[in-house]
């Protein structure tokens, strides 16, 4: 028992600085972020918006609603505004762990201080810009999120960023990948859209190996390791050998407990491959940090679209990877496997293959 416990202890330690490594790789040097409760403290007060399309200096600032470690959802969009920080252009500033209570304060912290673009990142902004949004006609508004109603502010952007061709997508490959035909999804929290995804990661898995069977636990959490783990033990314990998340750290845990009882697994926000070498054979990466300098670029160059939803395609919002230069770690994915699996891709991507009718 003793010897169980040392290797689960070794295995989490190690687990842990391999993300380190991964998030120490990839970040930029950020600027202190600003308190939530004073967001925009640090940032100087401007005597008037930019104008669209005039060549002055931009201001955006991202809300995110975890820490900028978290090697998935936050840290990803974090790192698109870091981007932006290098160009004179725009000028940056951002706000971590956002709670939804303190959601109106920041925001409006932030249009106070005469911010052109603020970018809302998850699905707890929708409706709050939908009230705050019409106070600042002259600023832009970008939720990360599904449109919540069909008529939104003038000002205001929403974007279908293609979660359910991508949980498809995984569900597929999934099953493809798996020997028992039980595979397995672990949500974050519950709200439509892990909700949406845990349904279509089990139809493609159902739809593309005969026999094949999906599960799914949406735990409610996004940043609760253990309960990743938990929810990738008990589907395991019923048969999957192969996990997905999509739940930031809670996907962390489940990455765990997949290594831990000997299933596969598929990563995803991020390249997780170092988490999980010798067991990941692929993560489905979200290309958040291009979508946030496409946002301030429209702003600065005066075509930012408000008033509608943005639907890009899915292999304009996703890609897989599996460490530089590789779709898929050819250890644990065959290329016979991934010969397959690409047309189903593609057609999701072309939009030949529709699975929205899923949803019903």
């Amino acid at each position: 028992m003793m010897w169980g416990k040392t290797v689960r202890t070794l295995w989490k330690v190690g687990l842990w600085l391999a993300l380190v490594g991964v998030l120490a790789a990839c970040a930029v040097p950020a600027p202190e972020a600003p308190a939530a409760e004073a967001p925009a403290a640090e940032a100087p007060a401007a005597e008037a918006p930019a104008e669209e399309g005039t060549g002055e200096v931009v201001k955006v600032a991202l809300l995110l609603p975890g820490p900028v470690t978290d090697g998935g959802w936050s840290q990803l969009a974090y790192a698109g505004l870091e981007a932006l920080s290098t160009d004179p252009g725009f000028e940056t500033a951002y706000a971590e762990s956002v709670s939804q209570a303190n959601i109106p304060s920041v925001t409006r912290g932030y249009a106070d201080d005469g911010f052109d673009l603020i970018i809302g990142h998850g699905f707890e902004f929708g409706s709050a810009f939908l009230e705050i949004a019409p106070e600042y006609p002259e600023i832009h508004f970008f939720a990360t999120t599904f449109q919540p109603q069909p008529e939104i502010p003038a000002n205001t952007q929403y974007v279908d960023a293609a979660y359910f061709p991508a949980a498809y997508a995984a569900g597929a490959l999934a099953a493809l990948l798996s020997e028992s035909k039980v595979v397995g999804f672990v949500g974050g929290g519950d709200n439509p859209t892990q909700q949406g995804m845990m349904k279509l990661f089990i139809a493609g898995a159902e739809q593309t190996v005969e026999g094949a069977k999906g599960l799914g636990v949406v735990t409610g959490d996004y940043n609760d390791a253990a309960k990743g783990r938990e929810a990738a033990t008990t589907m395991i314990g019923n048969g999957a050998d192969v996990i997905w998340h999509a739940a930031d750290v809670t996907g962390l845990g489940a990455i765990e407990g997949a290594v831990a009882s000997g299933a596969q697994v598929l990563g995803a926000y991020s390249d997780q491959i170092s988490l999980a070498p010798d067991n990941l054979g692929a993560s489905l990466v979200m290309d958040l940090a291009q979508m946030v300098q496409t946002k301030a670029q429209e702003v600065r160059d005066g075509s930012f679209a408000g008033g509608i939803e943005w639907r890009p395609s899915v292999d304009e919002m996703w890609h897989w990877a599996a460490g530089e230069g590789n779709s898929y770690n050819s250890a644990v994915i065959s290329e016979e496997i991934w010969t397959q699996f690409v047309p189903i891709w593609d057609e999701l991507s072309s939009g030949s293959l529709d699975v929205s009718a899923l949803l019903q």
